[in-house]
């Protein structure tokens, strides 16, 4: 088993965790923000699954693709020596009911958008794709519902779906097929991983403004923000997270790239982006050992 695409945290769920505790996200934001997180949560659980795989296969994680004029993103992606496997992760929780081809919580009675559509959407939307590159593998898709705690009630006897007392022995199942690939496999994986859009431009992140944003650093474990000793170390009293005051203001210094990449990164702006934890001269010291200094004097920034 070889992983030829590494899970990593999106640019759109990167942004949210900063503006979830810098600024003052609507409900509706906050909600999105919590979908996105649970989401990926959900995904590295099935990631933990899919390294116990031992055949000769490929896994491509978190794709993000547009054909046609359209963007799909496929959470998990297989490739063996027969077969394509397409997995759609969902990290619900609480109890379902199946009535009418959609999914409802039993207590609100709240639809929800029909998991099973999404999936036949971008199983659709890949065999296109395939198909356009003249590969012309099997595609198999599966719905895969991760939470121990989910319950669906009256579901459809469907082969899609993947119930959390079934992913044992789908991994039994994957495990139990042989499996050897070729250049050719191998060839299909890196022109799909060439393909992946690093950010999705459907991403829903709103507007935001340097001067709205609190200036903090922020743990790189629970978000919250940390506290500066005054010495060498940065602390989270909702975590109990340590981190040397160094690495965290170099990676505070990456944040800021990433919520304002148009920003010329300086040494005032990073002691105020962290909320004036460690001195100027540390901050300049550390941009200058982790950065190529440009300019001179008052007009020196870093890339």
């Amino acid at each position: 088993m070889e992983v030829i695409k590494q899970r990593s945290v999106s640019h759109e769920l990167s942004v949210m965790r900063s503006l979830n505790m810098r600024t003052d996200l609507s409900d509706d934001e906050k909600k999105h923000y919590f979908k996105l997180e649970k989401g990926y949560q959900g995904e590295v659980m099935f990631d933990q699954l899919t390294a116990e795989l031992h055949h000769d296969i490929l896994v491509i994680n978190d794709l993000c693709l547009e054909y046609n004029n359209t963007i799909f993103q496929i959470d998990t992606l297989i490739i063996s020596q027969k077969t394509i496997y397409l997995f759609e992760v969902k990290n619900y929780k609480d109890d379902y009911i199946y009535e009418s081809d959609n999914f409802k919580l039993v207590l609100s009675k709240k639809e929800i958008l029909n998991p099973l559509g999404q999936l036949n959407r971008c199983r659709n939307l890949l065999q296109d794709l395939l198909r356009s590159l003249h590969i012309q593998l099997p595609l198999e898709s599966y719905l895969v519902f991760i939470n121990p705690e989910f319950t669906l009630y009256q579901a459809p006897l469907n082969e899609q779906i993947i119930f959390p007392t079934q992913l044992k022995r789908l991994m039994n199942t994957l495990n139990q097929k042989p499996s050897r690939l070729t250049d050719w496999h191998k060839k299909i994986g890196a022109q799909l991983v060439s393909m992946h859009l690093p950010k999705n431009p459907n991403s829903k992140i709103p507007p935001y403004e340097y001067e709205q944003l609190k200036k903090y650093i922020l743990c790189s474990s629970c978000f919250s923000f940390m506290t500066y000793d005054g010495d060498r170390k940065v602390f989270c009293e909702k975590c109990h997270c340590e981190e040397h005051v160094d690495l965290a203001i170099l990676r505070s210094a990456e944040e800021l790239k990433l919520l304002f990449p148009d920003k010329k990164i300086t040494t005032n702006l990073v002691y105020d982006w962290c909320g004036g934890i460690g001195s100027m001269k540390k901050i300049g010291r550390i941009l200058k050992q982790n950065y190529q200094m440009l300019g001179f004097g008052q007009w020196t920034y870093y890339e």
